[in-house]
Order: C-alpha cells, then structure tokens, then sequence
C-alpha cells in the first residue's frame, strides 16, 4: 500500500510539473510513513513540505494542489492535510480485499520482489577456525548469515553461501600440539602440555580417533589416523578434516548448508598470497623498515601503516584476507556480504585498503560487511559458560540440543546483529507469550486449528465465495490486520537492504499479537456464512504471511501445538 500511495503521489506530482506549479528539474524523493494516530489516517506524506521551497508555495498550498491532483484509487478512500502540510490517506475499505485476493493469489512469493534482478552476491559467514566445536557466537553469525541469504534470495539475487576455513596459521599449529599431547598420554594439567593448547573432551575424541587409525571424512577432504604419536603433520591434517566434520555436522542440526568451502590454505599452496605481496610491491603500496615489510594503508583511510610480512618471515593475518577477496573479486561477485564477529572490525580497513592497492579496479567499500555482536547464554538468571565437550565455552549443539533448531535460531536472528545478545534458555523452552518463537508459531498454528474446528463443524470455506465476501470485514482489528499484512513486502525489502534480518523476527510477532487479540475478542466460525467466509479468508492470509516471514528466518511453521 506504501508503495501504492507513493505512485499516486509521483503521478500528481509529474501533473504539477507538467503545468508549472513545480520546475521541470523537481526530483522528489517521496517518503509515506505509516501514521501513529489512526485518527489522522492509516499513511501519511511530508511531499508538500519537502517541495514548497522548489515550488515557492507555502506547504499547505501546496498540499491542497497535490490533492488535487492525486488519481483515482479504490484502495484510498479519502485524503486530509494536516498541520504545516503532511497529507494523510485513509485507506478504503476495497484496499482489504484487494491486498488479502493478492495474498492468496501469490501464496508463498507474497512479500517476494526481483531487487536483485538476478546478480550474483557472495554471503561469506560462520567462517570457524577448524579448532573446535562451534560455540554460541559462530551461531549467531550463522543464523544471521542464514536469514540474510534467504533474504536476499527472495529479493531477487543469485546468492552464493560461502564458509572461508582458517586452516593454516598458529591456532592450527597449537590444534595439531594438542592433540599430538593428548596422543601420547598428557593431559592440560601436566607441565608440559602446549602453553596454548586446547582444551575440552573434543581433544581426546580426537586423538583416539587418530590412534585408532580411523578415517575422517569432511567436504572435500578424507584422511586415515596413521596411529602413529610423533606423525604431527599427519596429526595436523587429521584434526582439520576431523573438526570440520563436527563442524558440518553442528551446521546441519542448525538447518544450514553452505555452496563453496573455501581453504585458506589453498591460497598458499596456489601461491596466491605470494602473488598479492608482489603484486603490492610493484605497486608501490610497501616499503621495509625494521626487518618488515609494510603496507601503505594509511593511502587508503587507516590510522597508521600495517605489517605485511613480519621479522620472521612469516605473514600477519589480514594478507591472505586480501588474496582470498581479490580471488572473490575475480569470480565474478561484484557484490560481497561478510557477516562476521564485531572483533573482526579492525581487519576492515586494512583488507579494503589491501585490495584497493592492487589497482585491480574493485570499488571502494568493498566488500560489505554485518558484524555481530557476541551472546551471552542465561539460564535461572546467572551466566552458562562451560561444556565439558568443549571445555571453554558452550557449543551450539549444546544449545540446539537444549532448546531446539527454531528457538535457537529465531533467538540468534531476532536481534539486531551489532547488539549484544543475552540467550535466556528457560525463556527459549517456555510455552508462553513472552517466548516470542513460540508466541508466533501458536499464531500459525491456531489459524490451523481453526480450520480443523471447521472440518469438525462439517462447515466449508471456499475461497471464491471469501473472496466475494471480504466487503463484510467491516472492524477496526480486521483492517488493522489486512494494513499489517500489506506491510510485510516493505519490511522483507528494508531488511534486504540494510541487511538486518531481525526485521522480519519483529514485524511477526507484531503480526502475531495482533492475530491474537482478534482471535480471542472475535468468534471466526459465526454462523452467518459470508461473514465467516470472509473471516477464515482474513485468516488464510495471515497463515500464509506468517509461514513466509518464518521461513525466511529459517523457522518451521507447525500446523500443531
């Protein structure tokens, strides 16, 4: 409706263009609002004030000729101009079944545009050192990157999910120590155990599984335990591909999947990273100064120049970032989503300022990225920190296990990202209203039960004749209800804009409430027909609208409860 109005207001506008009441050069950029006082209309426009300068007219006047101007619409039933000059529409009576014939007609595409037009986005995310079960806030990111692809998927884009494997580095090299210690019989207590070696049961599960000479299978790779304690570059393959596995397998209870698995140690062995640095060099972005070598990135916006290559040969962290998102570049996504940690904020403008000293024409600000904030686990009030698998932290299994995929992910996403996030679990398994999951869920599941209640009464509904009848919804709640509905394209296109998924968790459960306000003040299967035929036809819409934005975080929509 939003967008209804907003093209009868361009239409008026190019008419007072066209006789001279605004100059030929106006390009408005007009704004409808829904309004907070249902007494001044269900939308509102501030167009007249915006343009009263270009026009030389005082804002009232012009409002009055914007008016004037607006064509005819079965969808507004009238127009007033309040205060300095925001024109308020009221919504007519027609709008409803017309928005509710939409619905059905378009069922699970309803709230679905073509923004994209087809382009190609990469979604990088979750993106887990292959060092350990995955924790609370690889879930986040995976839920948030999860409903962003879904997102950007329904709004019209080629979307590619890809997960990046920091499998060469220290933090490896520290993995492959442990389990090496565990291998020959250590323990974290004993003196010699690695000063930053890993903890956790998952350690010892490992090592077993190498002395026992099993075979380990990842997405693309496969590797057999020699059984043998001092093989540590066997250990070490063995332990990424054994961990990636635990981590497949924590993404496919989470009900995420992933198109390309991309290893950073492929960079390497590519030559890749190597590549990057000469290519930067001849560039004349380095230079060295006590053993190092530096980028320039104070050329692109950094606060000061950053280490390349440091005194012992080996390189800083963000150099393969750079390699990895120049071979981003070079397969084709001109546009790229980083949906990670808000620690990775610093690595930011050294990759940007990395990638635009290769002169390899890639934008500025590119790629885009969502960081999140880390979540804090609650339950009976007080933090949850400890799991004996991973020793250090409670992993998502941990958490699916206790509370189930769709709370899990609902209470991951329903945030918006750069906010901390507290996971109250005794909130996440409660059956009531203040578990927003479940809140909206019920909804959909209640609209079920009425037509279950329907089959029971041996009554029927047709759509035709709910069709037919929609002109017999005539309550203030049945319309506050179909406004709500037609809000819901807007909403799931703001969200792909601004890349905030949790959009979507809050318009439903405004949706939900309002359901079942409605559902509990007014009776659905009345025994006039038509009226009941236009009610369950109301109710139909709203299930489906619920089913859609649930499916878009990820989330089931039970038919039972």
């Amino acid at each position: 409706m939003k967008q209804h109005i907003a093209d009868l207001i361009n239409t008026a506008l190019t008419s007072l263009i066209e006789d001279g009441t605004l100059p030929a050069d106006t390009q408005p950029q007009i704004m409808v609002e829904n309004t907070r006082d249902k007494s001044h209309g269900d939308f509102a426009s501030n167009i007249a004030l915006t343009l009263a300068k270009a026009a030389r007219s005082n804002p009232r006047e012009l409002s009055q000729k914007i008016c004037a101007a607006l064509p005819a619409s079965e969808n507004v039933e009238k127009t007033e101009i309040a205060g300095p000059g925001f024109i308020n529409f009221f919504v007519s009576d027609a709008s409803t079944g017309n928005l509710i014939k939409t619905i059905l007609q378009e069922n699970s595409n309803y709230g679905r545009n073509n923004d994209g037009a087809g382009k190609k986005v990469q979604i990088e995310f979750v993106s887990a050192n292959p060092t350990g079960p995955l924790h609370i806030g690889h879930g986040r990111g995976a839920a948030v990157g999860d409903c962003l692809s879904r997102l950007m998927e329904a709004t019209g884009w080629d979307v590619t999910r890809e997960f990046y494997y920091n499998d060469a580095g220290q933090q490896i090299n520290n993995l492959a120590l442990s389990v090496q210690a565990r291998c020959k019989g250590l323990t974290p207590e004993d003196p010699s155990w690695p000063e930053n070696g890993y903890r956790g049961d998952y350690i010892t599960d490992l090592a077993n599984s190498f002395m026992r000479g099993d075979t380990v299978q990842s997405a693309d790779q496969s590797f057999t335990g020699t059984k043998d304690a001092d093989d540590l570059e066997g250990i070490r393959h063995f332990a990424v591909a054994y961990l990636r596995h635990e981590q497949d397998l924590d993404l496919k209870a989470f009900g995420v999947d992933f198109d390309v698995y991309f290893l950073e140690s492929s960079l390497y062995n590519e030559g890749k990273v190597e590549e990057t640095v000469q290519t930067l060099i001849k560039n004349g972005f380095t230079y060295e100064e006590g053993g190092a070598l530096w980028l320039r990135t104070t050329d692109f916006g950094d606060d000061k120049d950053r280490v390349m290559r440091k005194t012992d040969g080996g390189y800083t962290y963000f150099v393969p970032d750079v390699a990895y998102h120049m071979n981003k570049w070079q397969r084709g996504f001109d546009t790229v989503i980083n949906e990670q940690g808000a620690d990775h904020h610093s690595t930011i403008t050294r990759v940007r300022a990395g990638l635009q000293a290769l002169n390899a024409g890639i934008p500025k600000g590119w790629p885009d990225y969502v960081l999140h904030q880390m979540a804090t686990v609650m339950r009976g009030g007080e933090e949850v920190k400890i799991s004996k698998r991973a020793g250090s932290y409670l992993t998502l299994r941990d958490l699916i296990e206790e509370v189930g995929r769709d709370a899990t992910r609902f209470f991951l996403a329903a945030r918006k990202s750069d906010s901390h996030l507290n996971f109250d679990i005794d909130l996440a398994r409660s059956e009531s209203a203040d578990n927003p999951v479940y809140y909206i869920q019920y909804a959909h599941a209640r609209v079920c039960s009425i037509f279950r209640k329907l089959a029971e009464n041996k009554q029927q509904w047709d759509e035709a004749t709910g069709l037919q009848a929609l002109d017999r919804l005539e309550l203030e709640s049945e319309k506050r209800l179909a406004i709500k509905l037609g809000r819901y394209p807007e909403v799931v296109k703001r969200a792909a804009d601004i890349r905030e998924p949790h959009l979507i968790a809050t318009y439903l459960y405004e949706l939900a409430s309002d359901f079942h306000t409605y559902y509990n003040s007014e009776k659905t299967l009345v025994e006039d027909t038509d009226l009941r035929n236009a009610r369950l036809t109301l109710t139909v819409a709203i299930r489906h609208v619920l089913a859609n934005g649930l499916d878009l975080l990820g989330v089931n929509a039970p038919d039972l409860m």
